[in-house]
């Protein structure tokens, strides 16, 4: 209702007196769609922020404006200097004008979306603010009332239809008549109904900033729950602008960055499943290095110069047809595709640690959505921003820095950090409350994390692997046993001011395990 007509009216009747005899002394703009006027009578200055977004308009009172010093834009130079003369609200139409000295009329035509101010010289649009609306240049601000007959006679004959009689209601005072029974009611009482209701409109003593139907609603009537009160209609606007942009600031933001964290989990975990599948493949897949041994174990049965040849395949204890080169021997065959065997090997290996970063990119992502779900408000959100923004850039191919590695034993991932600085970043951010910690006792070594998984029992199988590889990134890794201690996330804090990777651990159980890492591949 901030763009209501009703809510307008008030707005220019408390602007008037305000603004007569002031001078307008700046317009600019430093944000698109942003339009900043200003005004001034000696010490006293007045700033009408105006922002005609697609999205949202508004108009809002700052005070103590400070202007940036770059990216502003001069606008209505030739409004400059001239005094403000009256302040005229259209009859029945969300828009009113500026009378100005010098012949010069500023329009505020507040229609949503398509709103504009324009800037007039007697009866010439001099200049527009939104451009894109050329259309906007013909029209003529005296001429823009809207006679509406309203009386009960016109009521009688619409049937009590409020949008033919009263148009300029909008959805807040049909939502205020039929919670109290409008339509129900007779027709002489829907008028009475209707009559105490613009009693409100016409003069309101408190100005509502509520929450009706899950949406912040700038309004003259008490409806939804009521979130702030004002007795004056400027500090109204002023501050429902401020609170719905804040409000929907935060949503936008969360939701851009909910969509950026969701697309790079996407990408990665394509990526890391495509690796794994060619990976498989490739680990299945031995022709080369198989057919050089068939072929090397075969030389003397090969008839020089064949083109074909069916030779016993010792791998799979069966007769096959092999195709050979008839200018290349089977020798110089068996040894091109050894080269292409030691090519696939390489291959596998690149494979192998692309499919373990992808997967610790997964996680370190995966976590960053975990902790953005227990953002609640703009202060938490902007904080998340500065401490995530190096995985919220808009390129994919950014590197991301993981401060764990990655292993993987009955499902369950396993987290070993790489340093003191990562082990602390791999409690404090990736780790929560139901996963399992440990840690070799009383020596510095890595910090080590089962993660959690809903409904579900560590095997002690798992929690034995994740003991090894404590006690092997760790300073007792040349020992013959190492005791490990344990204990859900929950008991393990970090004193502040404490050296990194230093935490302090409660309710604690140890595991006496030989270090080594279970995972090597032999």
């Amino acid at each position: 209702m901030h763009l209501n007509f009703y809510f307008l009216r008030q707005l220019a009747q408390a602007l008037k007196p305000k603004l007569t005899g002031m001078q307008a002394v700046t317009a600019f703009s430093q944000n698109k769609d942003e339009l900043i006027l200003g005004f001034a009578r000696g010490q006293e200055e007045l700033y009408v922020r105006a922002q005609l977004g697609s999205q949202f308009t508004s108009l809002s009172f700052p005070t103590g404006l400070r202007r940036a010093r770059a990216n502003t834009v001069e606008l209505m130079q030739q409004l400059q200097g001239q005094t403000v003369e009256d302040v005229v609200q259209h009859q029945n139409e969300r828009s009113f004008y500026f009378i100005l000295s010098g012949g010069y009329l500023l329009l505020f035509k507040l229609f949503g979306n398509r709103s504009n101010i324009i800037l007039y010289q007697g009866e010439e649009a001099v200049e527009l603010f939104q451009r894109k609306f050329a259309a906007d240049a013909d029209l003529n601000p005296l001429q823009m009332d809207r006679p509406l007959q309203q009386n009960f006679a016109a009521f009688a004959a619409a049937d009590g239809n409020l949008r033919k009689v009263y148009p300029t209601f909008g959805d807040l005072p049909a939502l205020y008549l039929e919670e109290r029974g409008y339509s129900q009611l007779t027709l002489e009482e829907k008028w009475e109904l209707v009559q105490g209701m613009l009693d409100v409109l016409e003069a309101p003593e408190t100005y509502y900033i509520s929450r009706v139907q899950g949406r912040l609603r700038l309004s003259l009537l008490p409806l939804g729950e009521v979130v702030y009160t004002y007795p004056d209609p400027l500090d109204a606007a002023d501050h429902f602008t401020r609170l719905y942009l804040s409000e929907t600031g935060f949503e936008r933001q969360y939701d851009q960055a909910k969509q950026q964290l969701e697309r790079k989990r996407h990408v990665t975990k394509t990526v890391m499943e495509q690796s794994g599948q060619k990976l498989q493949e490739l680990r299945h897949d031995r022709s080369y290095s198989q057919t050089a041994d068939v072929l090397m174990a075969n030389l003397t049965n090969i008839p020089p110069r064949a083109t074909e040849v069916e030779l016993y395949d010792f791998y799979t204890d069966q007769t096959r047809t092999y195709s050979l080169k008839q200018h290349e021997t089977p020798q110089k065959y068996a040894e091109r595709l050894y080269r292409k065997a030691k090519n696939q090997h390489m291959e596998v290996k690149q494979l192998e640690e692309k499919v373990e970063r992808k997967l610790e990119e997964l996680i370190v992502l995966e976590d960053a959505l975990q902790a953005l779900e227990e953002v609640e408000g703009y202060k938490e959100l902007k904080s998340y921003l500065r401490e995530y923004n190096h995985l919220l850039g808009s390129k994919q191919q950014e590197q991301v820095q993981i401060p764990f590695r990655v292993f993987e034993s009955e499902g369950y991932k396993i987290l070993v950090g790489k340093s003191s600085q990562n082990n602390d970043e791999l409690t404090q951010r990736h780790t929560y409350k139901e996963d399992m910690w440990l840690h070799a006792k009383d020596v510095s070594g890595s910090h080590v994390v089962i993660k959690h998984q809903a409904g579900k029992t560590i095997p002690s199988t798992v929690l034995e692997k994740a003991a090894q590889l404590a006690a092997y990134y760790s300073k007792r890794k040349t020992d013959s046993l190492c005791p490990v201690i344990y204990t859900p996330k929950k008991w393990v804090r970090k004193p502040k001011g404490s050296p990194p990777g230093s935490v302090v651990v409660e309710r604690e159980k140890v595991l006496l395990v030989k270090p080594e890492n279970p995972f090597a591949k032999v």
